[in-house]
């Protein structure tokens, strides 16, 4: 098994990541509730505007000059370049909101290193708020004021715990709408505060778990650094330590045994 990098080893790539979080927000923030957003359709039936690719466009050209060695995977223009590094970049995360002019949006840029996330940040710029993380050095937020490290819940009981389940929908489709209607059953407060914010919601120690179906690598590798350091833990929705499951379940950590025993009950 290979070991996982250092702090001291990541922090150029933290910084960077931090740098092209900036990027992105100078390209999507100015187009956010804007009357002439193009908007168009993909072929899997979801929506991408002029934003989301301008803004996956910026942070590639930096990647680019600044990595050209790293692979890159984007969700707008794919995978390029063969490499043990890649970033995998969601550069909106929340088109839906983000053509409505609901401000629960944002970018998610993560750095993998042999398939495992080591970096991740997430930048809502409609919230003024940021987030990010690497392995060995925390997980961390900032507003206007000075950074403040992340902490998830010490909730212990299911009876107590507060829950996102993203949507009704996700979870009918993938045949687990008995199981999302005994976890709402079992548990004090279920929500679906929907896309990356839930996760967010999940380091800050706010909720206690967060599971959704037929996600893609971009849609959560930046979460995962993010979660774990915060102490969490983040699986697909059997268990498996991957980002590749096309699920995902992440939790305080505490509970998480539980979570996954009462989903598969």
């Amino acid at each position: 098994m290979t070991a996982s990098p250092s702090a001291d080893d990541l922090s150029p790539d933290l910084e960077l990541a931090l740098r092209l979080a900036d990027a992105a927000d100078e390209q999507s923030l100015p187009r956010f509730d804007s009357a002439d957003l193009e908007i168009s359709t993909k072929a899997d039936h979801s929506h991408v505007t002029d934003a989301d690719l301008a803004t996956e466009r910026a942070i590639r050209a930096i990647l680019e000059a600044e990595r050209p060695a790293d692979g890159i995977f984007g969700e707008e223009f794919g995978a390029q370049g063969d490499s043990h590094r890649q970033w995998i970049v969601d550069p909106i995360d929340g088109t839906a909101n983000f053509l409505r002019g609901v401000p629960l949006w944002g970018t998610m840029i993560a750095l993998a290193i042999d398939g495992v996330p080591q970096i991740g940040v997430v930048s809502m710029p409609a919230l003024g708020r940021r987030w990010w993380a690497s392995t060995g050095a925390g997980a961390w937020t900032a507003t206007d004021a000075e950074p403040r490290r992340l902490g998830t819940s010490v909730v212990s009981s299911l009876d107590d715990a507060s829950v996102s389940f993203q949507s009704i929908a996700q979870w009918a489709e993938s045949g687990h709408l008995p199981q999302l209607l005994a976890l709402a059953d079992r548990v004090w407060r279920d929500r679906a505060y929907g896309d990356i914010y839930a996760y967010m919601l999940l380091a800050e120690g706010r909720i206690d778990m967060v599971a959704e179906f037929g996600v893609k690598e971009y849609d959560i590798a930046a979460a995962v650094p993010i979660v774990r350091e915060a102490g969490g833990r983040m699986t697909g929705f059997d268990g498996s330590e991957t980002i590749s499951d096309l699920s995902t379940l992440a939790s305080n950590g505490i509970l998480h045994d539980a979570f996954l025993d009462l989903l598969h009950d």
